[in-house]
């Protein structure tokens, strides 16, 4: 007989038909009822023992953790709580679980901190919160791929091994095959990479746009979706060394055609699940404001999980210059009695997480959009306005969370992104071929990057990146 999954028995299709399942028991009760969850949902599945005519070692078996296989007919539930039961015919012990080492874990039947929770991160999934989270991200993985398959990009898988630096920051973890206990230097004592593997100093990606921009030179419309790497010692809760990145990079295209496609490409992926991850989005909703009860009035959303997706969804992104947002920071209150932990005192300043939410949440009341920042803290690659002091860059700011979205048109004029290199000792010979794009056909064209584990997290209403990733790397930690 074929297994079934959970999710496919409560829909009821299969209603007084013989079935089989497999799962792991959650909670077995009165020597007569299991809760069987198999990861296809959030809802665990009740499974009725006839006690009586089944084996006593057998059913001394049947404890949290283990792992079974039950034979059964599914039938309308006579208890309440549940719609479905399945009446057991026959239970196969596939995994013990020893009742005392499950004490000792996270799948003992209780509340766990999430602190706890990311010390036995191998398990931690088969808790209702990170079943929920990583269903949820399984599908919004699956919705970005859908909206560009359905938009007309190709997927272009970039290297994670490079010898560039995309954003210029120097912060890359150092890829190498040296026997670190003995590198090979010259006279001056200075390492000679040449004797590496790769024959030069090479790096972990922190980005694949450069890459990505090369093929939509040839493709049009290309998009990478893979893992970056970003060597900062930010031990915050949104912060992550390993994360993945969704980077579009589309030809023909300037600011305000890249500003529609994020806008757009975020209502798709968002909407989609809303559509598909109902009871996952409910449950998690419920876990918010449970655990928002035990924070001060002044420090919980004004918004439940569904209310702030819908609250994406529904509105227009406002789109305003960063010059306009320095004014009307400068104007607000917060920032006149000094309650902005970074006051903002002059154009130029670099906004932080409490100012973008402040322009998104108390200001504008809708996700903004905020275009045209000063050069001096943007990346070299973007396009110089004529004004000659801001870039064409954009950054999309969301409720709770603040940027999501950074991206820009791209210079492509060779004779100034040349100069702009040359200013920022940008080494013009490692990125030769980059500059080849603005020698060859060159035109406009834009992309942006969008950090996917900031995207999960505003979607699950989890509070900290290290909780929407499987094995989160942070610094002073690479477990699992």
């Amino acid at each position: 007989m074929r297994n079934n999954t959970i999710v496919q028995l409560l829909q009821g299709k299969k209603l007084h038909q013989d079935i089989q399942i497999s799962g792991w028991v959650r909670a077995y009760r009165s020597n007569r009822f299991i809760a069987l969850n198999d990861g296809s949902t959030i809802h665990n599945l009740q499974c009725v023992v006839d006690f009586e005519n089944t084996d006593e070692k057998l059913l001394k078996q049947i404890t949290t953790g283990a792992a079974i296989r039950i034979e059964g007919t599914l039938d309308e539930s006579q208890g309440q709580g549940q719609s479905y039961e399945v009446i057991v015919k026959k239970i196969e012990i596939l995994g013990s679980a020893d009742p005392e080492e499950v004490k000792k874990t996270i799948l003992q039947p209780k509340k766990h901190s999430l602190e706890k929770l990311r010390e036995q991160a191998h398990l931690r999934v088969r808790t209702n919160t990170f079943g929920a989270v990583m269903r949820l991200r399984s599908q919004l993985s699956f919705a970005v791929h859908d909206y560009f398959r359905k938009n007309g990009y190709f997927y272009v898988n970039t290297p994670i091994i490079t010898g560039s630096d995309a954003e210029g920051a120097g912060e890359m973890f150092k890829v190498t095959n040296f026997n670190l206990k003995n590198l090979p230097k010259d006279d001056k004592g200075i390492v000679n990479y040449k004797e590496d593997f790769f024959g030069k100093e090479t790096n972990l990606t922190v980005s694949g746009q450069l890459e990505a921009e090369t093929y939509a030179m040839g493709l049009g419309k290309v998009y990478t979706f893979g893992p970056t790497f970003r060597a900062e010692n930010s031990n915050t809760s949104r912060h992550l060394a390993e994360f993945w990145m969704i980077e579009p990079e589309v030809a023909f295209c300037d600011l305000d055609g890249n500003m529609d496609l994020a806008e757009d490409f975020i209502k798709y992926v968002l909407q989609y699940v809303v559509d598909h991850c109902q009871d996952d989005l409910a449950f998690l909703e419920n876990r918010l404001i449970q655990e928002e009860k035990s924070k001060p009035e002044k420090d919980r959303s004004p918004m439940k999980l569904r209310e702030k997706i819908d609250f994406v969804l529904k509105n227009n992104f406002k789109r305003v210059s960063y010059t306009e947002a320095i004014d009307i920071l400068k104007s607000s209150k917060p920032n006149k009695k000094k309650k902005f932990n970074y006051t903002i005192e002059e154009w130029g300043a670099d906004l932080q997480s409490e100012h973008e939410r402040y322009l998104v949440e108390k200001h504008f009341k809708c996700p903004v959009i905020l275009f045209d920042y000063p050069a001096d803290i943007k990346a070299f690659y973007m396009r110089l306005n004529d004004d000659g002091k801001t870039v064409r860059a954009m950054d999309i700011l969301f409720p709770g969370i603040g940027e999501i979205v950074g991206g820009s048109q791209r210079e492509e004029r060779y004779d100034v992104l040349k100069s702009k290199m040359e200013d920022l000792q940008i080494d013009q010979k490692e990125l030769s071929w980059y500059l080849d794009t603005r020698k060859f056909g060159t035109c406009v064209h834009s992309g942006f990057g969008l950090g996917f584990e900031r995207l999960v997290l505003f979607a699950s209403g989890m509070g900290n990146i290290r909780d929407v990733i499987p094995y989160p790397r942070t610094p002073q930690n690479a477990d699992f």
